[in-house]
């Protein structure tokens, strides 16, 4: 008898992005043969050995309108001329038209995962043309779609609001960590040991996440390192700001690293950095990986006052709040952060209760229900 067969798409390359990658091992687990389909570009790291199967395109486009043009129209062909599955399953909107035809076209159910409020992301503010784009394909697929999947509750609402359609809502959260491996030292890793760690990690180091604004805080900030893990739109001009201020001795970058690795550097550093903007809608709702990372690696966390970052931070007294993106008080929120030792054991002692609660052991449970009911 054969499998069931799932197809799950999404525009990136795959190697580090766990919210999918966690998708299609609940899948495999259910018992469906996966395919996950994405791109491959140059420069792209090798894939690392997976239970499912993946497939990365290759297109002569990266960037710009051709590049989502050929992207949807290899990914149509491959939802055409493939074995039909029993599930399609698309991740953001930049995939979602090619799914939502062929879900038409053979009849097969379909789950639509937002990771954010793509009408609003700010790689759109200032496009109006580029932008009327997407929230045409977006008015025209949402309100049909039956199975719809996002990130948190903010967002679920404003897709209600705006298509009358009820989200379930999966967050990004990290699987408990297995605490019997082996971590390697500060001294494996070449990180400093005389000195206190800020992290500020992720895949989207980019305009608006007050990445140049902790580089500036670390000029007012004494016996701490800036360690910045990952790649982004603003990298180089951060790498350039360093070597202009002469911060080499207080700021470090990694590139991006495998899932694990990251999980290395995240647990020896002392605090986690979050500074999202206010900035444009999808900011503003953001809940981003890295603050689930730091509250899994027991680090407490300074984040910037966004409504569903600061709900949790206050809930679980985890960290501090930052009402400012000045360098100077950013600089002393961190300096709190770091060596305010009466608050930060309370914090450490309440980090694993926040871990126990917002880990995907338990939030897999709505994924789960969403796909049984989908494909019983």
């Amino acid at each position: 008898m054969k499998q069931r067969r799932a197809i799950v798409s999404v525009i990136n390359d795959l190697v580090s992005d766990r919210r999918v990658h966690r998708t299609c091992t609940e899948l495999h687990n259910l018992g469906f043969e996966v395919l996950l389909v994405g791109r491959r570009r140059r420069g792209s790291p090798e894939m690392d050995i997976r239970p499912y199967a993946t497939h990365r395109m290759k297109l002569w486009f990266e960037t710009g309108p051709l590049f989502y043009l050929s992207f949807n129209i290899r990914l149509l062909l491959l939802l055409l001329f493939s074995r039909k599955p029993a599930l399609l399953y698309s991740n953001d909107l930049d995939t979602l038209l090619p799914n939502y035809f062929m879900s038409r076209l053979r009849r097969i159910p379909l789950v639509y995962d937002a990771h954010e409020y793509f009408t609003g992301v700010p790689e759109l503010t200032g496009r109006p043309l580029v932008q009327k784009v997407w929230r045409t394909i977006e008015r025209f697929t949402v309100p049909k779609i039956r199975h719809m999947v996002t990130v948190n509750q903010s967002i679920a609402d404003l897709y209600g609001s705006d298509y009358s359609v009820k989200p379930v809502v999966v967050r990004n959260v990290p699987a408990r960590p297995d605490h019997d491996s082996a971590y390697p030292s500060r001294d494996d890793l070449n990180l400093p040991t005389d000195r206190k760690i800020l992290i500020f990690q992720g895949a989207g180091i980019n305009v608006h996440r007050g990445a140049e604004e902790a580089v500036e805080a670390m000029r007012y900030l004494e016996g701490a390192v800036l360690l910045f893990v990952g790649d982004g739109d603003v990298v180089e001009t951060l790498k350039a700001r360093v070597a202009q201020q002469r911060l080499h001795h207080k700021v470090y970058f990694i590139p991006r690293v495998p899932m694990q690795t990251l999980h290395h550097y995240t647990r020896l550093a002392d605090g986690g950095l979050t500074l999202d903007k206010d900035t444009n809608i999808n900011y503003r709702y953001s809940l981003p990986n890295k603050l689930f990372d730091y509250i899994h690696a027991g680090i407490p966390v300074l984040a910037s006052n966004l409504p569903e970052i600061s709900r949790i931070i206050q809930h679980y007294n985890i960290g501090l709040i930052t009402p400012s993106h000045n360098p100077e008080e950013l600089a002393r929120a961190m300096q709190s952060l770091l060596f305010d030792g009466e608050r930060n054991n309370q914090w450490r002692e309440n980090l694993p209760k926040a871990a126990a609660d917002l880990c995907w052991e338990k939030e897999r449970e709505e994924l789960l229900n969403l796909i049984k009911r989908v494909c019983p």
